[in-house]
């Protein structure tokens, strides 16, 4: 099934679990989850009520991540609602296709350790850890982006959502401190959007929109439009581009080449994957070194000593400010169509390493990196709005950055993008 994918810059604002309305939904038709930054990983964490009662739990956000798991030893898992398929039911073919096992388990029965159910691997998508879970059905309760204050809405519960219980060894380390467990929104029939649309019979879309720093962001579910404050429908005047799925199943898109200041970097690239669990885009080594020494080249600035783990560091008392971040040359990612252009400005490209020291937020990943030219991680997606739509063939993109005039005037925008999965 194709997929849509766009990319619009937005303006994060509060998606708020207090301070809301309490009463049902049976058919929503758009759903948040509030967004926040970890400042000891650089990654993002969504808050997601899960269990009976509710509990908030904290997830690390992987767009690429299959299915939705969470920690459940040492009897903190505790629900009256809990229930754990068994090895061959239609749940654990959904789930897990033929590649699933049949649990068993030396200690008493608890949340995660049941004799006969469903066994599926997982692993922590920073470290690469895997480990075998027990796949089980518990209430998920969302609110509705419905009205006025997005993510005060009513709530809108799934009452046998399917995740994965794992073992809390998974957390550690790699994860940001306070995450219980991953929410995989993914291409796959059991990740967050894919259930909850089946749920509630809206269109399998969604949107990310990762914060910066102590700022609040969202994940939207569902149909959209998306509007950011006050009041602008940031998801309009699109042009389009392929994007595809990679035979590991993640997001990625075609490059056709890379401008900084308009001067081309003269290493060939391919594929982009797209990336919410490497906190910096990671270049392939030959395309670091080009990529480096051009930006150096443009900026006119002398390099100083680099903080790992960046290679291009210069004084920051030498880079004037500006409203969309450090004044530095932009860097231009040119998708399949050359003409069409994803354009990286100071707020996403430059990175205050230490005091006095500002450093190019890109790593160098080694030789191809996910079999790719590079991997855009988490910072270069900050207050960009991603948003993914199963069942299309085509992709969207804005490249009219006017429409952020009136929205703020303290917070850069950037052209709109948008992907396809074809």
């Amino acid at each position: 099934m194709a997929s849509l994918l766009f990319l619009l810059f937005c303006l994060c604002f509060l998606v708020s679990a207090s301070q809301s309305q309490t009463g049902p939904i049976s058919k929503p038709n758009t759903l948040a989850l509030p967004v926040q930054k970890d400042a000891a990983t650089g990654l993002h964490v969504a808050s997601v009520s899960k269990q009976t009662p509710p509990l908030q739990v904290p997830l690390l956000i992987d767009l690429n991540g299959r299915f939705l798991w969470a920690s459940c030893e040492s009897g903190s898992y505790l629900s009256s609602t809990y229930n754990a398929p068994l090895c061959h039911s239609t749940q654990c073919s959904r789930a897990a296709g033929p590649n699933h096992y049949c649990r068993t388990c030396s200690t008493r029965a608890r949340p995660g350790c049941h004799n006969g159910t469903c066994g599926v691997m997982v692993s922590n998508p920073v470290t690469g850890r895997a480990a075998l879970g027990e796949l089980a059905q518990d209430s998920l309760s969302v609110r509705s982006a419905q009205g006025p204050k997005p993510g005060r809405g009513p709530i809108a519960r799934d009452p046998e959502f399917l995740f994965v219980c794992a073992p809390h060894t998974l957390l550690q380390p790699g994860l940001p401190p306070k995450a219980q467990g991953v929410v995989g929104l993914g291409h796959s029939h059991v990740s967050l959007p894919s259930q909850l649309a089946s749920r509630f019979s809206f269109k399998p879309k969604f949107a990310t929109c990762l914060p910066r720093r102590n700022g609040n962001g969202a994940v939207f579910l569902g149909e959209g439009p998306y509007i950011s404050p006050p009041g602008i429908d940031v998801s309009s005047k699109l042009t389009y581009t392929p994007l595809t799925i990679t035979q590991d199943g993640d997001y990625s898109i075609n490059l056709s080449g890379i401008k900084i200041n308009d001067k081309l970097v003269n290493t060939p690239v391919s594929r982009a994957v797209i990336s919410t669990t490497r906190p910096y885009t990671a270049l392939d080594h030959s395309l670091f070194i080009s990529m480096t020494n051009l930006f150096a080249n443009q900026l006119r600035i002398p390099r100083v000593q680099p903080v790992a783990p960046f290679g291009a560091c210069f004084d920051s008392k030498r880079i004037a400010g500006s409203k969309i971040g450090p004044a530095v040359p932009p860097v231009d990612l040119f998708l399949e169509n050359p003409t069409v252009r994803w354009r990286i400005l100071g707020a996403n490209s430059m990175l205050e390493a230490r005091p006095g020291v500002m450093c190019l937020a890109f790593v160098d990943g080694g030789p191809r990196p996910r079999g790719s030219s590079m991997v855009i991680g988490a910072y270069q997606l900050e207050d960009n709005l991603i948003n993914n739509e199963k069942g299309s063939d085509d992709t969207k993109i804005n490249t009219n950055s006017n429409i952020t005039k009136g929205i703020s005037n303290h917070t850069p925008f950037q052209p709109e993008m948008v992907w396809v999965v074809l």
